[in-house]
This record gives structure tokens, sequence and C-alpha cells, in this order.
């Protein structure tokens, strides 16, 4: 799924039919993909859901989100007054078009326009160091002079002194829960003037409470914003090294600042160095970096026409007689569709069909890198 930017913003009615979409029971921002190809609108690949999710092998029926449901968190965004960006759409970050995985509808609060800036993220650890901190400030109000919107997750520590460093130059803070939610609370006067001066994006319904589950979904829309990703502090399980991963995975650079061999918090940014990572010690280490590398994967590219004329789907006989054999060739660990394709020997429509079918019924899991594997009742 690659995109290039539409000036066709999405009707209303098609932005509330995405939202039930994305908000249905199974359906993940891949999987969403997959029925606007398949079915050229979310409204069609709703009604499509629950024959789908049965042929999966679903025990239950599978749950679409109703249309009171998808009012509901319309007039939540309306109260607080959020805007509702879809991909595609002009004021969708552009970088964001081409992940695999990019949200299908952002909640955006705040100056929605910053989110088209050219963009770098500044992560680190929650329990930086004096240090770290007054050197994140500065790198962010660097980046921020030179033209970069800096985008981070307003954790506390690295993060939100990232955030303090670049409120005069545009910032993004990206939530882990609903836009309308202030975590870790410690950080609602950053939250208020993020609103005022900045602006704040998740693709989580208002009203919800962050959870461990979130945080890496959180995370690669950080990097995904980003042309690069600035790594200041970061202990070895630290999530801003899940986001550098994420970052590399996306095609886009990775920075990391040097630490102290003896800190804690510096093995993991020590440990991306050795790894190929950029060294940082200033801005402008970032700058010469943007200059030097083009990189042909973050131009423009050819977008899906999800209303475009639609190819006939395998027939029933064909997907019938293939499911058995994806069916044998997936485990809990995960495999790529082209390996799955060799191995069946069957053409990429009907595995596509089968893992869509498998997904909804919840019996598949979708990994980056194209994989999937299955999921043990």
């Amino acid at each position: 799924m690659m995109a290039t930017k539409n000036d066709k913003p999405l009707s209303g009615d098609e932005k509330f039919d995405w939202l039930r979409l994305i908000r249905s029971d199974n359906v993940g921002p891949i999987t969403f993909y997959r029925l606007l190809e398949r079915f050229g609108t979310a409204a069609a690949a709703l009604d499509a859901l629950p024959e789908l999710a049965k042929r999966g092998g679903g025990k239950k029926k599978i749950k679409t989100a109703s249309r009171a449901q998808a009012e509901t968190e319309m007039q939540s965004l309306k109260n607080i007054n959020a805007d509702l960006v879809g991909w595609g759409e002009p004021g969708y970050p552009p970088l964001l078009n081409h992940i695999e995985d990019a949200p299908p509808l952002l909640s955006v609060l705040g100056h929605a326009h910053l989110l088209t800036k050219k963009a770098v993220a500044v992560v680190g650890a929650r329990n930086a160091s004096i240090n770290g901190r007054k050197f994140a400030r500065r790198m962010a109000e660097d980046l921020g002079k030179g033209g970069l919107l800096v985008v981070s997750g307003l954790a506390r520590g690295i993060d939100a002194d990232a955030h303090a460093g670049a409120l005069d130059t545009g910032t993004i803070g990206v939530l882990a829960g609903g836009v309308d939610i202030v975590y870790p609370r410690e950080n609602q006067a950053l939250y208020d003037e993020l609103c005022d001066r900045g602006a704040l994006v998740s693709e989580i319904a208002p009203g919800t409470k962050p959870q461990a589950r979130h945080f890496p979904r959180r995370n690669r829309i950080i990097s995904g914003i980003a042309r690069g990703t600035v790594v200041i502090e970061a202990g070895d399980r630290s999530g801003s090294l899940i986001t550098a991963r994420m970052a590399l995975e996306q095609g886009r650079d990775v920075f990391a600042v040097p630490g102290a061999p003896g800190d804690p918090r510096s093995a993991g940014g020590n440990r991306l160095i050795r790894s190929g990572a950029i060294l940082v010690e200033s801005a402008e280490n970032v700058f010469e970096a943007f200059q030097d590398a083009y990189r042909p994967s973050l131009e423009e590219q050819e977008r899906i026409d999800f209303k475009a004329k639609i190819p006939p789907p395998p027939s029933d006989d064909e997907v019938e007689k293939a499911r058995l054999p994806i069916k044998e060739s997936l485990g809990v660990e995960p495999v790529t569709v082209d390996e799955i394709i060799r191995n069946c020997q069957v053409s990429l429509p009907i595995v596509s069909m089968v893992l869509l079918e498998m997904e909804l019924a919840g019996c598949l899991e979708r990994h980056p890198g194209n994989k999937v594997s299955v999921i043990l009742s």
C-alpha cells in the first residue's frame, strides 16, 4: 500500500464509513487497506465482513462498529475541536502515507497544518539525566530553527524536553491513548502548550486510556511521520529502541547520541551506533545527513485508487481448494507472504483472500515485513 498526496478529501459519508471499518473487530490498518482494495469502499467492506470472518473459521460472529458508535466518536472529537484526518488526504502527514500500516484515520488536536511539515523524531529515556534533557531541549530548538518539525511521544524525560525545546517552531506529540487523554498526568502543562502552539495526534478513539499494547503502535507513527529518528539516552530495553527499529523498517534514518559507557541509559544508543546508526553531536549532523541522503523510497509514489474498477476476486472453488494448504503452512512463528505463495504454489490474490478471512476471524496476526502467524485459540 503506497500513496501519493490526494487532493480530494474524503466526503463526510466516506470518513464515517472509514471510522466504522477501522473500529470493527479484527480490522487493523493493513486489513483495512486490503479490504478497500478488494471492495472499493468501506461501506461495501462492512457488508462483507460477517461472511469473510465466517469463511476464515471464526467461532463467533464478528462485531462491526455500529453507526451509533461512530457518531459518538465523531461528536466527541467535535466537542474538543479535534479534526479527523484520513490517509491520503491533503492534511495527512506526507511520509506517514508510505508506511505499510499507516493509520487510516488520525485524530488531531491543535494546529493540524503542522502535520504536513518536514519532520524529525526525537525520543529517549524517561529517566533521563539532567545533561541528557538539556541536550534534548537544545537539539530540538536547533532542529526547529533549521526548519524541521519535532515529533515525539509526550513521555516524561527526553520526549518532554524535546517538545519544550521546539514549541516556538512547531512540535507534534503522538499519544498512546485518546487525543483527549493526558498521559502522564505530570505533563498536563506541556499537553496544554501543545494544544495551543503545536499539535497532538492519535489513531485511538477519544476517551481511551493508554495501555501497554498501544505504545508500539504509537511509536510507528512517531517514526513514520519523520524523515529520521534521533535517540538520546536509551537503555537496552527502552521503547525508544522500538521506535528506532521501526524507523529502519520504514526506510528512515536513525541517529543516536553517544553516551558514557558506564551509564545504562547510554547502552541502547551506543549499541545503535555500533550497528550503523548515525552518530549525532549536534543538530548540524542531522541536517548534513538529510542533505546527503537522497531516498527515492520517500518520494511520491503511485497511489492505490480504491474507486477504480475492482478486478474479479478468485473463485470460491480456487479459494476453497487452497485454504487447507495455506493454513497448514502457517505456524506461531511469523513467515512472509511470499514464502506461503512459493510453498503452496498459488497466486497472491488467493493467498491474500485466505489470510484476510483468517484475520477477520481472529485466527491470524500480521507482523512487520509482510509476515503473518497464526493465533492459537
